[in-house]
């Protein structure tokens, strides 16, 4: 008896703007049923591991102006092929047996899908990512 796929999907946030339609290409759908949501668990875990990665890069973030540290989460993840690998990893694995099914058909355009998603998380909570002074 196999229940993962069940709890994986009732595990998920229920995303009320996210809007499915017929029109949808493929790819859409399933970032809008898929990846959204699972983005979205998983913020939490986005924002620590990349303050552990800025921490590993000698926390040179924090000495960048504002509009150079969204550059260099962008280009973190452009260069940084094993730590981009990671955050696909903690995102796959949260897919169904079904899902993965469908991501390793149009694994290319998803990965691409899924990474600027996760840049513009992000980037657009910057302000989460300031230096914690430790007393």
């Amino acid at each position: 008896m196999n229940d993962r796929s069940p709890r994986l999907l009732t595990a998920r946030p229920q995303l009320k703007t996210t809007q499915i339609n017929d029109m949808m290409s493929k790819g859409e759908r399933f970032q809008n049923e898929t990846l959204r949501p699972i983005l979205k668990m998983q913020n939490d875990l986005f924002l620590a591991v990349f303050k552990n990665y800025i921490a590993k890069h000698k926390n040179v973030f924090y000495q960048l102006p504002l509009e150079k540290r969204l550059g260099y989460i962008e280009k973190s993840l452009q260069k940084d092929i094993k730590f981009r690998n990671s955050l696909k990893g903690m995102v796959i694995g949260l897919f169904t047996v079904e899902e993965y099914t469908i991501y390793i058909q149009h694994s290319s355009a998803l990965n691409k899908r899924m990474m600027n998603m996760i840049v513009k998380r992000l980037k657009d909570q910057v302000q989460l990512l300031e230096e914690e002074l430790v007393y």
